[in-house]
């Protein structure tokens, strides 16, 4: 599975200050998302031949951007908007070079971000004057016709699979990642690019629809959709049945690909309760993993699941099976099976006798003959 490799966000018709942080993958596959806010804005103020930096991310070791077009590379092909995809180059070894293979895609042709899809294109030799051009990426006119041009707004997606790595210190040494939880916070203080507002149990919180509609498919049809909820910059989004500081570590998950911990405050209620330190950790990933589920952000969502994996017991495993099967965790569920599977008939009655086996017995019977079904096949195994 590729990594994510951050966010670039061009608002108003430049780089965006409100996300501007590098994110090293520590793999040698990921994707950055080059996301334009304002396109016909943007295309109005770069002349052809200009284009726009994104920031630097890094994957396989190496320090990569990608330069952003709107009107062409060059007069020659100003009806098109061109990308070029590069290697930051070691200034004392100006010849370095770095195999890899490079898909560049909008975010909507989904069937590209496969590996097995970038496995298959040609490899490059990045490095000194070496680097991609896609000078007629997409003509202006279809594009402005087409599906990837949403609300104003579209999202490249960029996959880089790095087949070699020559001087790996050196190229990590370029770009120091800072607190991305830093960034994050500076977002919901900064509001520029932002254009969306949502309103969480009486909490406001902006963000971006492009890169919110980029790393979520439900927020993809809410915003720019058969469900959206308005076209304007003014539209508040109001929810309801969810906690701010849940929501706030959704968008910031989104934004970072990095796992929210409990807020400073819950922390502390954690640290006076002592033995209830277990109890609300599990609500906050059961809380996590709800809002993961709801808006479809998988990544999150697999986090959760292997986190509770960690925690099953006795008093827990059924309705920890209960919450799987609620919000289709096939990994969880399966991880519920493999620790029931293992248990003696001793503990299996206790289980059996609570009142979370009863709930699953009720609720949802199917999950409950996929588990006899496989003690059963244990047993004639054994």
């Amino acid at each position: 599975m590729s990594s994510f490799a951050g966010i670039t966000l061009l608002a108003e018709g430049d780089l965006s200050p409100s996300i501007a942080y590098a994110v090293d993958t520590s793999t040698d596959y990921g994707y950055h998302l080059l996301v334009v806010q304002d396109y016909l804005l943007t295309k109005e103020l770069t002349p052809s031949g200009r284009g726009l930096c994104s920031r630097a991310f890094v994957v396989g070791g190496h320090t990569w951007y990608i330069e952003y077009y709107p009107n062409g590379e060059s007069s020659k092909c100003a009806d098109y908007i061109s990308l070029h995809v590069s290697v930051l180059d070691n200034d004392e070894d100006y010849q370095n070079t770095v195999k890899a293979k490079v898909c560049v895609s909008f975010i909507d042709q989904v069937e590209k971000h496969k590996p097995v899809y970038i496995r298959g294109t040609g490899t490059r030799t990045f490095g000194g004057y070496a680097f991609m051009r896609l000078d007629k990426f997409m003509k202006k006119d279809v594009l402005e016709e087409s599906v990837n041009l949403k609300g104003n707004c579209l999202t490249i997606r960029c996959d880089i699979m790095v087949l070699n790595t020559n001087d790996d210190d050196a190229n990590r040494d370029k770009v120091l990642p800072p607190d991305v939880h830093h960034q994050f916070n500076n977002l919901l203080q900064n509001k520029v690019g932002a254009d969306v507002t949502f309103e969480v149990s009486g909490e406001m919180f902006v963000a971006h629809r492009c890169v919110l509609a980029a790393r979520s498919t439900v927020f993809m049809a809410q915003l720019f959709g058969p469900m959206k909820e308005g076209t304007t910059r003014s539209a508040i989004i109001q929810i309801k049945d969810m906690e701010a500081k849940v929501f706030k570590a959704l968008l910031s998950f989104i934004y970072t690909d990095s796992f929210p911990e409990m807020e400073e405050e819950d922390e502390a209620q954690v640290a006076e309760k002592g033995q209830e330190e277990d109890g609300m950790r599990l609500q906050w990933l059961q809380d996590l993993l709800v809002a993961a589920d709801r808006y479809d952000v998988q990544g999150l969502k697999f986090i959760c699941e292997k986190q509770f994996s960690e925690h099953l017991g006795v008093s827990s495993v059924m309705s920890t099976l209960a919450l799987a099967e609620q919000h289709h965790c096939r990994w969880l569920k399966g991880a519920c099976f493999k620790f029931l599977q293992v248990q003696p008939p001793s503990r299996l009655l206790t289980i059996m006798e609570s009142s979370g086996w009863d709930n699953v017995f009720t609720t949802y019977p199917s999950a409950l003959k996929d588990l006899i079904a496989k003690l059963i096949a244990l047993n004639q195994q054994k």
